[in-house]
């Protein structure tokens, strides 16, 4: 036995520890979770836990049932909303096949086998999410009654309002389990929010933000109120991102660093942006994978919808941030379309590729976007070159259909399964009859 396996185990006993959750993810990201009693632990570390894997989306077929979820020791953590009844913790798992061969069709090896591929080239992907989402005050939302908890704006200070004593309460709790949050602040729409995690190994980040997720969820009931990842629950008012600040370190150095160059910007970043933008409409599908997240893309307001870049430009898809003399290790490029609904997993390794393959095929910078992209004509956008990321997710899933990164980097089944998830939501969403076209249509026609 390893020593962070004894030391679960020895803080198991210590702290009392009644339950042990073990989480992973289907091919969506949604959370899953099987709760095994403490004696259960060490066991779980030697054979893993065994479970029907086709009764979890994407992950296998009925023929191939069986699977198991070994825990990882590292991500062992007290779960600090379970209070001191009943003491619970977690952690995430790795999912095996019955003779110990990693499920490829589970988003967290997905991830690691793609920061694998970096980790040979001599890279270490770093990445720090900032991420949004809406407090409301009830779930009605069948009766119009789901409706934002205030009715403040950026940066707005609400003493004594829900959402202020909300972030307390949430960074604590973030904190307590482990998960360093830098900023946390109120966003542009009414009961809009936003908490920003820490620069951290790509791997770590995403299990924060699984982790992330659930503590929200628990706050917000905690609190009598809801919290929603949807992207664009509301029309009139800002959709929820999660934009991505990415680096890769070569050692103790960052790759994208270069004193004497524009913007300080080395020559692998520029090249792993160009990656970016080039394979943006074929990953879309991915980072933006609900039918809703395109009512976020094209329905106004900050998110970037053309595959552009800028320095310090806000409209732009890839934003180079300003330079902070001295600190050249902070050097970094954040990715502005992802939304806070998508699994992180599949989109990290996805980014990741799509920027690793910028680098190897040595993709030259196209020009900077140094205008307001959303401010220029169609016919202005189409001479300076700025392509369109799909318009819907029947777009996206027609561009992923065809692109070989995205089929080799999450390898075939979950590409497979992932594909016929969307054709189904696009299926049944064009099947509904919305309150816009009984609106307008019912007694006119």
């Amino acid at each position: 036995m390893d020593k962070q396996q004894d030391f679960v185990l020895r803080t198991i006993e210590e702290r009392s520890v009644k339950f042990v959750r073990l989480w992973f993810t289907d091919v969506l990201g949604t959370l899953k979770n099987v709760a095994v009693a403490p004696a259960e632990v060490e066991g779980a570390f030697a054979e893993g836990v065994g479970f029907d894997g086709s009764a979890i989306e994407g992950l296998t077929r009925s023929y191939e049932a069986d699977m198991l979820a070994h825990p990882d020791p590292s991500t062992f953590q007290i779960l600090p909303w379970r209070g001191d009844v009943d003491p619970t913790a977690r952690m995430f798992c790795d999912i095996t096949t019955p003779d110990g061969l990693p499920a490829v069709s589970d988003p967290r090896h997905v991830l690691k086998r793609t920061l694998a591929k970096a980790s040979e080239k001599g890279f270490t992907f770093y990445t720090h999410p900032e991420i949004e989402f809406y407090l409301l005050n009830n779930s009605d939302w069948e009766n119009g009654g789901a409706q934002p908890i205030d009715q403040a704006g950026y940066f707005d200070n609400v003493p004594g309002g829900v959402a202020h004593d909300f972030r307390r309460r949430s960074v604590r709790m973030l904190e307590d389990i482990g998960i360093s949050v830098e900023f946390s602040h109120h966003e542009v729409g009414p009961g809009q929010n936003e908490i920003d995690l820490r620069y951290a190994d790509a791997l770590t980040t995403a299990d924060n933000i699984m982790t992330f997720r659930t503590v929200i969820k628990e706050v917000a009931m905690e609190q009598g109120v809801y919290a929603t990842f949807m992207p664009k629950p509301f029309s009139q008012h800002p959709g929820s991102g999660m934009h991505t600040h990415m680096s890769l370190f070569e050692g103790d150095t960052n790759a994208f660093f270069e004193a004497s160059a524009k913007y300080q910007l080395s020559k692998t970043g520029r090249s792993f942006i160009a990656g970016l933008l080039h394979y943006a409409p074929e990953i879309t599908a991915v980072t933006n994978q609900f039918v809703n997240s395109y009512k976020r893309l094209w329905g106004g307001g900050e998110p970037p919808s053309f595959a552009t870049w800028g320095h310090n430009n806000r409209s732009a898809l890839v934003r180079v941030p300003v330079y902070k003399p001295g600190k050249g290790q902070s050097s970094r490029v954040e990715y502005r379309a992802i939304d806070s609904a998508a699994n992180p997993y599949l989109a990290f390794a996805l980014l990741l590729a799509a920027g690793l393959r910028g680098i190897e095929e040595e993709r030259e910078l196209p020009a900077e976007a140094e205008d307001n992209v959303w401010d220029l004509t169609d016919t202005e956008r189409r001479a300076l070159g700025y392509r369109a990321l799909p318009p819907s997710l029947a777009d996206a899933i027609e561009l992923m259909e065809d692109s070989e990164l995205v089929a080799e980097t999450l390898g075939e089944k979950v590409f497979d399964y992932f594909l016929l998830n969307k054709r189904q939501e696009w299926a049944a969403y064009r099947q509904q009859v919305t309150p816009f076209e009984l609106r307008n249509n019912l007694l006119s026609l």
